[in-house]
């Protein structure tokens, strides 16, 4: 694990599963526009949650790309899921900006629900097809120029799949917060 500090907040780098975070009050699913069950990220928080996540998730749907929604934990150890719909690389334009925005929609949700603790997977680097490069210093310089703002979050952990996406983080978080002085 990676940790960074900003004042009073954290933001941290972990390479495991997005559903094994018991000590995270909200999760963000990579959700697809129909907050449906699915493969990657999606599937995962679903089986891990239960039949209950999608009845909960049907009348809030469809969702538009960089857009978020809120559900309950349900059989998860979090309290919260906060469901993103990320750009499809290549076919949502701007790419950069919508999904700059699901970081920034996802905060702000994390925010007036005063969760001090959400884990973010690497959205659109997967199926999406994003440029996990990319997508990392799109989430990263969106992340670190938003929590400064931010009054009831206080730490911002990123949980990346395999060792590669971790390292990847790991080397561009030390690049944008190479001058950052806690």
């Amino acid at each position: 694990m990676k940790q960074v500090k900003f004042g009073s907040k954290l933001i941290e780098l972990v390479q495991g599963n997005i559903v094994k975070q018991p000590d995270i009050t909200a999760i963000v699913n990579a959700a697809n526009a129909f907050l449906a069950p699915g493969g990657g990220v999606a599937g995962a928080i679903h089986r891990a949650a239960g039949p209950g996540l999608y009845e909960e998730c049907k009348p809030l749907a469809p969702i538009r790309t960089g857009e978020c929604v809120i559900t309950g934990g349900h059989a998860l150890p979090n309290r919260y899921v906060i469901h993103c719909l990320g750009p499809v690389y290549g076919q949502d334009k701007p790419e950069a900006e919508l999904l700059a925005n699901c970081y920034r929609n996802a905060l702000k949700l994390a925010e007036e629900n005063e969760i001090e603790s959400i884990a973010f997977p690497a959205i659109s680097a997967g199926i999406f097809g994003y440029p996990l490069e990319d997508a990392t210093r799109v989430a990263l310089q969106t992340v670190l120029q938003t929590i400064p703002n931010l009054q009831h979050v206080r730490r911002v952990r990123f949980v990346l799949f395999d060792g590669n996406a971790y390292r990847v983080y790991e080397r561009i978080l030390d690049e944008l917060t190479k001058d950052q002085v806690s």
